[in-house]
């Protein structure tokens, strides 16, 4: 990975985060240059979105491990921070009941279900957030790595797992808000969500979070241990013959690789103002690995750039071409696999290294 690609990288992501922030907090929409709160929220959903694809990019390009199911350990993420919002709703629920969310309520609870106590601690909520997908993905990856599971099989696996989360988030009787999910936040950490300085307050901590995550996997897949993953990936089987076990290694970054995503999910449930079951999904998981191969698998800051590029265009394409998103989606991702293997930082790379005179790659 090339470190002048990473440092450019995290200069833009807190760069452009900073102006957005004081643009929109120092300047007045009559003089031109203000953003809109709106853009804001935006902005920090596409970092939330990197931080996810980062975390799959870490798993997929640099330890072969093609998951299917990384959406659900954003989603979980999601979830431990949507209980801590429900929470601070309190007396201006629908219903003002300060003990109990609006939800369970309606549908008859008596108490607060015990996997929701501690969930009105604001740390508590965010070591849940970590803690909970980091325990699902050691669970699922010792049973799958252990059977020496990999390739489309584990793919499928992993894949069966979101959809499994997906349909149990479903249920009313789970507690977590049944098809609707957990919506109406009014506070967290005692600031009011719709003002503009928390907004921005999120944009920020989004992207620094982003380059703190970039850090850590730059730091794990250069290192020694990065380098006999990458071994794993290429040669899974010289590398167990050389004494090393490889289900130790794609356990670790597979954990680590969890943990990021439910750091992207627990920032990114604040600025859209919900979270439901509808995350969970497979084709989240699926858009997920579109954004890697369009960024550039194994390459971390790839990935980012994907992210980003890829629900821009969602973002605008849905909103002139609505019917024609997901043929546009599909396309580009049979683009990128025939034209553009290395992906688009791979492109940027290729024509920055050719030399006069030579032909371009």
């Amino acid at each position: 990975m090339n470190r002048f690609s990473t440092n450019l990288c995290i200069a833009l992501i807190l760069g452009g985060a900073a102006a957005m922030a004081l643009l929109n907090l120092a300047t007045a929409p009559e003089f031109g240059l203000h953003v809109p709160t709106y853009a804001v929220s935006l902005v920090g959903k596409y970092l939330c979105y990197a931080i996810l694809a980062l975390a799959l990019d870490l798993v997929w390009g640099y330890a072969g491990i093609l998951s299917l199911g990384h959406a659900a350990f954003f989603a979980i993420g999601g979830y431990a921070m949507g209980m801590y919002l429900m929470r601070q709703i309190g007396t201006r629920g629908v219903y003002g009941n300060a003990i109990l969310p609006d939800f369970m309520v309606f549908l008859n609870y008596k108490e607060l279900p015990w996997y929701w106590h501690g969930f009105d601690n604001p740390l508590f909520a965010l070591s849940m957030a970590l803690i909970v997908p980091a325990l699902i993905a050691l669970v699922f990856g010792y049973l799958a790595f252990r059977s020496r599971v990999s390739g489309v099989y584990l793919s499928i696996i992993t894949q069966a797992l979101t959809y499994a989360l997906l349909l149990a988030f479903f249920r009313n009787d789970m507690g977590f808000g049944g098809n609707n999910g957990l919506t109406d936040f009014k506070d967290m950490f005692g600031l009011r969500l719709q003002d503009d300085n928390t907004r921005v307050g999120l944009l920020l901590a989004s992207a620094i979070m982003l380059v703190l995550c970039l850090l850590v996997a730059r730091y794990v897949v250069t290192s020694r241990f990065g380098r006999v993953l990458i071994a794993v990936r290429d040669t899974e089987a010289r590398t167990r013959f050389l004494g090393y076990r490889p289900e130790s290694y794609k356990l670790f970054v597979f954990v680590l690789s969890a943990i990021m995503a439910g750091i992207g999910g627990a920032l990114y449930v604040p600025q859209v103002g919900i979270i439901n079951p509808g995350e969970f999904s497979p084709a989240n998981s699926i858009e997920a690995v579109i954004w890697v191969a369009v960024g550039g698998r194994g390459t971390l800051v790839g990935a980012i750039l994907g992210a980003i590029l890829v629900n821009a265009g969602k973002t605008y394409f849905t909103g002139a071409f609505p019917e024609i998103w997901l043929f546009a989606l599909g396309f580009l991702f049979i683009l990128v696999t025939l034209l553009l293997p290395k992906g688009v930082l791979g492109l940027l790379q290729s024509k920055r290294q050719a030399k006069p005179g030579e032909s371009k790659p």
